[in-house]
């Protein structure tokens, strides 16, 4: 292990014991980086102590803004630009309710999975930190950056046994 990211990780078999682990590998003062998982487990963002995501906050916002674009576009063609009186209605009308509609669906959805390309540090040209295989298939497995802790892979190793684990590994990454 001389240069780039090391990781320890813990292999577990069933997500019953994942959930007790996390539980006790937090609460012996060690610092998970992440846990993979094959299918979600109920509870587990919980357990890692994260927030609640203000994804739909921003999700808001970008309704919010396609509502005002689509209401500023249709004022502008329908009454400033071309106007036309059609079907002997206002140039400002009812009409307007499903392009608006259609574009505050269009903007927020685009607008959430940008934010979330962004927040998340997901770049088309990164490579991907795959920590175990089995991740995908059938094994829950948990990775402890060894850098973010200040107990010795000695001490993380047996904390990880301790908690359950199936099979503990040492993972190195390049920066």
């Amino acid at each position: 292990m001389d240069s780039g990211k090391n990781y320890l990780v813990g292999i577990y078999e069933d997500e019953d014991v994942l959930l007790a682990a996390v539980k006790k590998v937090r609460s012996s003062g060690v610092k998970i980086h992440e846990v993979f998982s094959p299918y979600p487990v109920h509870g587990l963002d919980e357990a890692l102590g994260y927030k609640r995501t203000r994804l739909p906050i921003a999700a808001f916002m970008f309704g919010f803004l396609g509502t005002l674009l689509a209401l500023i576009m249709q004022t502008y063609m329908l009454a400033i630009d071309w106007p036309m009186i059609i079907g002997g209605k206002n140039y400002t009308s009812v009409t307007y309710v499903p392009v608006t509609f259609e574009m505050t669906v269009l903007l927020s959805a685009f607008g959430m999975v940008g934010t979330f390309l962004v927040v998340s540090n997901m770049k088309p040209w990164a490579k991907p930190r795959i920590f175990d295989l089995r991740s995908t298939d059938d094994k829950h497995v948990m990775a402890v950056d060894l850098d973010e802790n200040s107990q010795s892979p000695e001490e993380i190793t047996n904390v990880l046994n301790e908690s359950g684990a199936s099979e503990v590994n040492s993972k190195q990454f390049e920066d």
